[in-house]
């Protein structure tokens, strides 16, 4: 219970006055907080008042040390504590918890016009400065597309149950080794045209009877042949 006739009534004033407000809050019957400003606000803070045994006659305890306050530096508060201590001293010997109250909310940005704005005041609605870190988004990988002709040929190679045969994708043995045997063979071709014309050649001018130039001719066919076999 409150301490004396004049505690009651403004124990019960108060809790009239401020029933449904989400900033009051009532400790005990001698102790009460009062957050000013909505809550996530960066300058809002909260005050307390407490009523000692010879309330209203003498001033209450105001204090700021409520953990909802500990973004605020010292000199801040100490400077709230002077102004509201000063409203005590003109009313004292009257009920002036509301008054108080009242009082801070409407100077509330004088009194925090020095606190920085991206300070967080507010423990339950903490506001985050800066921009998160986003990770980066992996680029998806672009498949090979197939045109429509590769797809008709594709499924024209597939069986009866939509699979590759063994071997689809294999090299042809046998067309290579033809090209490659097309190739030689024309290559030998070639150096026995050149063969025929060196010996005609010879022939005309009377050297085939030289054992050297013969032999020559010879090895030159001969290489001709091991090319394309």
């Amino acid at each position: 219970m409150a301490a004396n006739e004049d505690q009651e009534m403004e124990l019960e004033a108060l809790r009239s006055i401020y029933e449904g407000d989400l900033c009051f809050r009532e400790l005990s019957p001698v102790s009460f907080q009062y957050r000013i400003g909505e809550s996530g606000d960066p300058k809002a803070f909260l005050i307390e008042v407490s009523w000692p045994e010879t309330y209203p006659q003498t001033a209450p305890v105001i204090s700021m040390d409520a953990f909802f306050n500990n973004t605020i530096s010292s000199a801040i508060k100490q400077s709230i504590l002077d102004k509201l201590m000063v409203e005590v001293e003109a009313n004292l010997g009257t009920a002036m918890t509301y008054t108080l109250f009242e009082y801070a909310k409407d100077n509330k940005e004088v009194f925090m016009e020095n606190q920085p704005v991206n300070t967080v005041t507010s423990v339950s609605n903490s506001i985050s400065i800066g921009t998160p870190d986003v990770p980066p988004s992996k680029k998806k990988e672009k498949k090979e597309q197939l045109s429509k002709t590769q797809k008709r040929k594709l499924a024209d190679k597939t069986d009866n149950k939509g699979e590759l045969p063994r071997g689809w994708n294999w090299v042809d043995v046998i067309k290579v080794t033809k090209v490659r045997s097309d190739s030689k063979w024309l290559n030998y071709t070639r150096h026995m045209r050149i063969y025929i014309q060196a010996l005609v050649s010879c022939v005309r001018l009377k050297i085939l009877h030289s054992y050297p130039s013969l032999l020559c001719l010879s090895v030159h066919a001969y290489g001709s042949y091991r090319c394309c076999i």
